[in-house]
């Protein structure tokens, strides 16, 4: 699966209360998550993000809660992906559960700037910066977590593994 899209960039230690504060974790649709999505750390991302673009972040992106809430904001604002350095346990499992792709590699993380744009190959881990023909290795997705993604995230994938057993 390749995705392409512009750059959202953060430090460290983003936690889930700033990717989706608590007070607007009511609701589990994606829609109302991503009008909050990263308001108390960057005011202007769920205005201006767009379809497609990707967070790039450094260590321990997605630490704080276990909520799924920050994975689903995210994945409901458009972004295709997250770039970091490391991702707190929970939340790396939260993202792919709820089809969200995220890489670990450090060096993207240090060298991409907001607003350039990359091309990511899921299959092969490649990152390409466009904008400054720079490629970038993380590991590729692996297959399981590959087929939750193309299912959409855990529950899809699920439903589908039970409609094939009811098949056959």
């Amino acid at each position: 699966m390749k995705l392409k899209g512009r750059v959202w960039k953060y430090g460290d230690n983003v936690d889930t209360d700033v990717i989706i504060p608590a007070r607007h974790t009511n609701t589990h649709d994606p829609a109302d998550l991503a009008k909050h999505c990263m308001e108390d750390l960057d005011e202007a991302f769920a205005g201006k993000v767009q379809p497609g673009d990707i967070i790039v972040a450094g260590n321990n992106f997605g630490c704080g809660s276990s909520r799924e809430h920050a994975p689903i904001a995210i994945k409901g604002a458009g972004v295709s992906a997250i770039i970091a350095i490391s991702f707190a346990r929970i939340f790396y499992r939260n993202a792919f559960n709820m089809g969200l792709p995220i890489l670990e590699c450090a060096e993207a993380a240090a060298d991409v700037k907001a607003g350039e744009t990359l091309e990511i190959d899921l299959d092969t881990g490649t990152i390409k910066n466009l904008d400054r023909n720079k490629t970038y290795q993380s590991a590729p997705v692996p297959p399981f977590m590959q087929q939750l993604l193309d299912d959409g995230g855990l529950i899809p994938f699920v439903q589908r593994e039970m409609r094939e057993a009811a098949g056959s």
